[in-house]
């Protein structure tokens, strides 16, 4: 698949969509996580620790290591209007390549 059609996919999702690779870099956000998080140190190429507080960085540590260990999708925080999710992205092979950050509204 080519990677703009990808991308175009993964725009139209009204969902905030945020992929970090096994190091915590940020590599892709999708168009809803780009208007979400202008001006704020989430960008393309930084560290996901830049945006977050200590304990959520210990959090998404903690997360990560379990997707790393063969968890497929953690829900890391829910309340009344929302939940956040992190869920492993893997090669063909089952190489943990990172993980993407998911945030959805809550559904009624």
């Amino acid at each position: 698949m080519d990677a703009t059609l990808l991308a175009q996919i993964l725009d139209s999702v009204d969902d905030h969509i945020v992929f970090c690779d096994a190091d915590h870099v940020i590599r892709y956000m999708n168009a809803p996580a780009r208007a979400r998080y202008a001006g704020k140190p989430a960008e393309v190429g930084r560290s996901i620790f830049d945006c977050h507080t200590d304990e959520s960085n210990a959090m998404i540590v903690e997360v990560s290591e379990r997707l790393r260990a063969g968890e497929d999708e953690v829900c890391i925080s829910e309340s009344e209007t929302s939940r956040a999710y992190m869920r492993a992205v893997r090669s063909a092979d089952g190489a943990y390549l990172g993980y993407w950050e998911r945030h959805e509204p809550a559904r009624r």
